[in-house]
């Protein structure tokens, strides 16, 4: 019982993640995402990319995270956007400050919505 759970708190994560993606590339002229289906792709894409890459690059950069007290999770965001980017055709970010208001302006959008793209709990 508790796998079908699972499996539908995740489905429900990629759905209200491909939202906030889709909602985030209409506020930012710099984002491209080539279809909605591309856009539930990318949610998707972000919730494995942080489940998997994105502990290893927050254990890596530790000591700089706490010298800029946090505000450099917002670049190793970025850098999983950019990395997103790289894997999923229909989705292309003009530079990497583009990279970053975007990942400022998911975070809001999905604080918002309740979601959150980093776990699947």
């Amino acid at each position: 019982m508790e796998s079908s759970s699972k499996a539908g708190n995740i489905l429900t994560k990629i759905l209200i993640g491909g939202i906030s993606v889709l909602i985030a590339e209409f506020l930012l002229s710099g984002i491209h995402i080539d279809s909605f289906m591309t856009g539930f792709l990318l949610a998707a894409v972000i919730i494995l990319i942080n489940l998997t890459i994105k502990p290893i690059l927050i254990l890596l950069t530790l000591p700089i995270t706490i010298l800029t007290l946090g505000l450099f999770l917002l670049v190793i965001n970025a850098a999983v956007l950019l990395l997103a980017a790289e894997i999923i055709p229909g989705f292309q970010v003009d530079g990497f400050w583009w990279a970053l208001l975007f990942a400022i302006v998911l975070s809001i959008i999905n604080s918002l919505f309740g979601n959150s793209l980093d776990s699947s709990n």
